[in-house]
């Protein structure tokens, strides 16, 4: 039976079962495949809570307690919450806001020259694309690499600080993923000239100095190989001056990134597979794709092959570990243990939750049934 129809099956039946038939025959699968080896669970987190030091080991010791490993910490106070992770023994790794400069006010008001400008030669400072909070800065700018290099410096210099852990760390979607195109009451089968970044001065004058033409002069730009590529190796530069920023702190540095290297080079621009990291959190959110769980098995498969064969200079070592992000409103807790198993099959090294807050008890129990 194909996997996508074991799945299809299982989840009918647990439907009618309670949940406990697709979580024990996944996770039988998953045990069968041999590739359990040290799977670890762990978890975004919110960290603005009005929560003191006490309230925070309890929700960690809750982690910790279904098996959890470590939490990626958006926000909050630094001091507080890794003293409170670290003390019922999680790592704490900072979760850090990349090109997306939304609340970077210093950024905002001293730097607008910063920010990625679209085909219609519009600023994402000025004018956001989508939503209000995506203000983006441009990777080709150098001081721009420098600001946030110092910024993620900073981060890992903190004897709190366990990792450092980037997300937005890309251009702006320039097609969103399809199960969210009716809730912006968008059709993107082309890729529109407001969604499509960057062309700031800059840009223009560095591809034009590498290949000669200026982008805005390209009969179709989305069409053409060369100025892709350009966009995929400004924020792969980027990424490893980043790292070499982490890395001089001798701490380790992962991100959160688009499903597969295809798809996040499609949408976002983004060639995660030559980025030097310490582990990768694909958001295999299957909802925003109208796929199922099989999907996240797949997606994992091709993420572990792409990194499989890494090495060299300024890219990932081979078997980089991947992690599989998993979105829990789109999963109940069966089909959480579902997707925990079919990833662990396909070979990740374990999953992350989106995010620590809607992990119900039931979530806890589906997974404890699944990882042991």
């Amino acid at each position: 039976m194909r996997r996508r129809d074991f799945l299809k099956t299982a989840g009918a039946a647990a439907a009618l079962a309670g949940g406990s038939t697709v979580t024990s025959a996944l996770a039988g699968r998953a045990s069968a495949s041999g590739r359990g080896g040290d799977f670890s669970l762990w978890s975004w987190v919110h960290g603005n809570r009005e929560y003191d030091a006490d309230e925070w080991r309890r929700r960690f010791a809750r982690l910790r307690e279904a098996g959890f490993r470590a939490v990626l910490v958006g926000g909050g106070d630094v001091e507080l919450v890794s003293g409170a992770a670290r003390a019922e023994g999680l790592e704490y790794h900072r979760w850090f806001w990349t090109m997306n400069r939304n609340g970077d006010e210093w950024a905002q008001e001293n730097h607008p020259e910063w920010f990625t400008v679209s085909r219609n030669l519009e600023s994402s400072l000025e004018k956001p694309p989508y939503v209000n909070y995506y203000r983006w800065v441009c990777p080709s700018r150098a001081p721009v690499r420098e600001y946030l290099s110092r910024r993620v410096g900073e981060l890992a210099a903190n004897p709190g600080v366990g990792g450092v852990h980037l997300d937005y760390v890309r251009h702006c979607d320039v097609i969103l993923p399809r199960g969210l195109w009716e809730r912006y009451n968008l059709v993107q089968d082309v890729e529109h000239p407001e969604f499509d970044f960057c062309y700031c001065d800059v840009c223009r004058e560095r591809f034009a100095a590498l290949d000669g033409r200026d982008p805005l002069e390209i009969p179709d730009p989305p069409a053409d190989e060369a100025w892709r590529r350009f966009r995929w190796d400004s924020v792969t530069g980027a990424v490893r001056e980043l790292a070499a920023a982490v890395h001089e702190h001798h701490k380790p540095i992962t991100a959160a990134v688009f499903p597969t290297p295809a798809v996040a080079r499609r949408l976002v621009r983004q060639s995660w597979e030559e980025w030097p990291l310490d582990r990768f959190f694909p958001m295999l959110y299957q909802g925003f794709y109208l796929e199922d769980i099989a999907w996240i098995g797949e997606c994992v498969r091709e993420g572990v092959a792409a990194l499989a064969g890494g090495g060299g200079e300024g890219r990932p070592r081979p078997g980089t570990p991947l992690h599989a992000g998993l979105y829990l409103p789109s999963l109940e807790p069966a089909e959480l243990a579902g997707a925990v198993a079919v990833a662990r099959e396909e070979g990740a090294a374990g999953v992350a939750t989106f995010e620590m807050h809607g992990l119900s008890d039931e979530h806890l129990a589906a997974l404890r049934g699944v990882v042991g």
